[in-house]
């Protein structure tokens, strides 16, 4: 008679370990970083799992029906079956009167104590480790019970649904600064990638040096009549105008004009030294502008208005400076 309540006792085990491991998976499935997952998966040598993971949250209502059956296979039928043994056992010994109601409220305990709430617990603290030690065994689970599962995409369309990797500005903001504050970034680190996002949100109008300010020179003129200007003045870029308004010929690098005039070319013109000239419209967003500028080595541009006027100039450090935070929008 002591074999019956052996058995009794490895039955209720079997459906706690069951109850437990489908609860735990759920729960790391459910809360495992799925940015991390992604990343896992497309290292060139991926972590064992990760790819396998990757799929099953990528059809994640699918892979959550394979659990939720299994969960309730062992919660609502093991229990059923427990429920109809424990009667048979403790009837063979005349207590069933009292120890199946105990047995009953017991197991109860035992399945919300140590088939779910702790469980759960532990899958959401280590969940990128439990979901990649059981995607395999997730993946053989989700073959075998495969036609049901087309069955059921059929009843519930829902479940078909794939899950896309997305984000937004406000979210990335978010982790970055959580992951500042827990030391896992650099704080400046986290400020530049807020100020990323700043840079759509200016143009180079905002950026530029207005054309009042800007550094110009006739292109007409000799670098020797030039040449009080240039030592005087340390912008590295200059605008190069032509005769006419808003005529602009190119642009010339303070260096090259210097190393002219030290060579003795004194009698040359801003004009002869001056380099093509990328013309940017004002509007343009400054996201943008910073990729133009891997197109050449020039770090500088002529910004224009609508109708093609020359209005400011605007270099490459202008943009660097909203990412380092020295830029400050001005009051007006």
């Amino acid at each position: 008679m002591n074999t019956d309540l052996l058995s009794l006792a490895l039955l209720v085990l079997v459906v706690l370990v069951g109850s437990a491991l489908c609860s735990g998976v759920e729960a790391a499935l459910l809360t495992v970083n799925p940015i991390r997952v992604h990343e896992l998966a497309a290292r060139p040598q991926p972590v064992r799992g990760a790819k396998r993971l990757a799929k099953l949250r990528k059809r994640l209502g699918r892979t959550l029906t394979v659990l939720v059956i299994a969960n309730n296979g062992f919660n609502i039928f093991g229990s059923l079956m427990l429920g109809s043994y424990a009667t048979f056992v403790f009837e063979q010994r005349n207590i069933s009167g009292v120890a199946l109601p105990l047995f009953s409220v017991g197991l109860t305990i035992l399945v919300i104590l140590l088939g779910e709430i702790l469980p759960k617990s532990l899958g959401s603290r280590l969940a990128i480790q439990i979901a990649l030690a059981s995607a395999p065994i997730l993946h053989l689970f989700s073959l075998i019970m495969r036609p049901l599962l087309l069955l059921l995409e059929k009843l519930l369309p829902v479940i078909t649904a794939e899950n896309e990797l997305n984000t937004d500005e406000e979210e990335i903001r978010q982790m970055a600064r959580l992951g500042s504050q827990k030391g896992q970034i650099e704080p400046d680190e986290a400020a530049m990638i807020s100020k990323v996002f700043q840079l759509n949100d200016l143009t180079a109008r905002d950026l530029m040096t207005p054309r009042v300010a800007a550094p110009t020179l006739n292109g007409s003129t000799s670098l020797e009549k030039l040449r009080e200007t240039l030592l005087t003045n340390t912008d590295p870029w200059w605008v190069v105008l032509g005769e006419e308004v808003d005529k602009v010929l190119g642009v010339a690098n303070r260096e090259c004009l210097l190393t002219a005039l030290l060579k003795g070319n004194g009698q040359l013109t801003a004009a002869d030294l001056s380099e093509g000239v990328a013309f940017v419209p004002e509007m343009i967003r400054v996201d943008r502008l910073l990729t133009s500028f891997n197109d050449d080595k020039r770090g500088v541009r002529v910004v224009v208005d609508e109708f093609g006027g020359f209005v400011g100039l605007i270099g490459a450090e202008a943009v660097l400076a909203v990412l380092a935070g020295w830029w400050r929008k001005s009051s007006s």
